[in-house]
C-alpha cells in the first residue's frame, strides 16, 4: 500500500522552500510513502522579481517542477507552503487554489489529509492567521486538517524566538530577510511531514479495511 504525499509551496525568497524540503523529509520517513515536492506558477514579472531581489533564489528552485491542479487529486495527502502576506496566503498560492474548482466540483479532495506551513518577516507577523484562514479552503474542499501537534516539543520552547505552533510549522524570516529557518523550525516541518505521512497512512489501511 503506497501512499502519495504532495507538498506545495511558493517561496519567494526560499525560506519557505526550506520548510517544505524538511516537510518532505519528514514524511519519506513513513514506510511506503511516495513524496513529490512541487511549486505553484509565479505570477511576478519578471522586472518585479527584480526589484524585489528575488531573482537568484528563483534560479535555485527553477529545477523544482511547477505543480499541476489535477496532481492535487492524485495525492492522498497535500502539504501547502505560503508565506504570509499581510496576515493570508500569497497570491501565487491563492490564484492557485483559485484553479481548483475542477477538483472541487468532482470532490477529488474530499477525505484526503491538508495541512499548511508558512513564514512571516516579524515575530507576530500573521503567521497563525495565514494558516488558520488557509484552512478555509480546505475545509471547503473537504480536506481533513492536520496541523502540528503539541507531540512536538519544540513550539513549547522559551529558550530562543522560534515559529510553529498548533497550526503548523512555520519560519521567521526577520524584516531584511536575512534569517534562515532555525533547526527548531525545521524540526516542527519534519515533525508535520511525519505526521501527515501517518495520518494518511491510517486513512488508507481503514479505508480497505472496510472495503
Amino acid at each position: 500500500m503506497q501512499i502519495k504525499v504532495l507538498v506545495v509551496f511558493y517561496s519567494m525568497y526560499g525560506h519557505v522552500h526550506r520548510l517544505a524540503e524538511a516537510a518532505a523529509k519528514g514524511a519519506r520517513a513513513v514506510s511506503d510513502v511516495i513524496v513529490s515536492v512541487r511549486r505553484v506558477p509565479e505570477t511576478l514579472p519578471d522586472h518585479i522579481l527584480e526589484e524585489m531581489g528575488a531573482v537568484e533564489p528563483a534560479k535555485r528552485m527553477a529545477d523544482i517542477p511547477v505543480c499541476r491542479v489535477e496532481e492535487l487529486g492524485e495525492a492522498d495527502a497535500v502539504i501547502f507552503g505560503t508565506p504570509t502576506r499581510f496576515g493570508n496566503m500569497c497570491g501565487q498560492m491563492r490564484q492557485f487554489l483559485d484553479d481548483t474548482g475542477p477538483l472541487w466540483l468532482k470532490g477529488k479532495l474530499v477525505g484526503k489529509v491538508g495541512s499548511v506551513l508558512t513564514s512571516s518577516n516579524t515575530q507576530h507577523g500573521g503567521q497563525e492567521s495565514t494558516i488558520l484562514t488557509f484552512h478555509a479552503t480546505l475545509l471547503h474542499q473537504g480536506m481533513i486538517i492536520a496541523g502540528l501537534p503539541y507531540s512536538f516539543k519544540g513550539q513549547m520552547t522559551m529558550d530562543e524566538i522560534s515559529g510553529c505552533s498548533p497550526y503548523g510549522a512555520s519560519t521567521i524570516a526577520a524584516s531584511d530577510g536575512s534569517r534562515l529557518p532555525s533547526d527548531n523550525e525545521l524540526a516542527g516541518a519534519r515533525f508535520q511531514g511525519e505526521h501527515v505521512a501517518r495520518l494518511a497512512s491510517r486513512l488508507r489501511a481503514g479505508e480497505e479495511a472496510l472495503a
